[in-house]
């Protein structure tokens, strides 16, 4: 019983994780007000969307080796 269990589990899990349809909102509730300046109510999807400040992207490159550190002014002990 408990073999078949383990089985199936991971099937139906995998299953449900291919479910797409339109998203909606829950039932009584409504979408957010239209942000001031938009042209057009936003769906569902466009509000899943992040903007540019929400996640930016990097801009400094990855430092490949290590280097010595350039000295910092700002970089003081604490006061006693």
């Amino acid at each position: 019983m408990n073999r078949r269990l383990a089985l199936l589990l991971p099937l139906v899990l995998l299953a449900a994780c291919g479910q797409t349809r339109e998203l909606v909102p829950p039932p009584g509730e409504e979408l957010p007000p239209v942000p001031y300046g938009a042209d057009h109510e936003l769906s569902a999807e466009e509000l899943l969307v992040p903007d540019p400040q929400a996640a930016p992207e990097r801009s400094v490159e990855l430092r490949r080796r290590s280097e010595e550190r350039e000295d910092d002014p700002f970089d003081l002990p604490p006061e006693g």
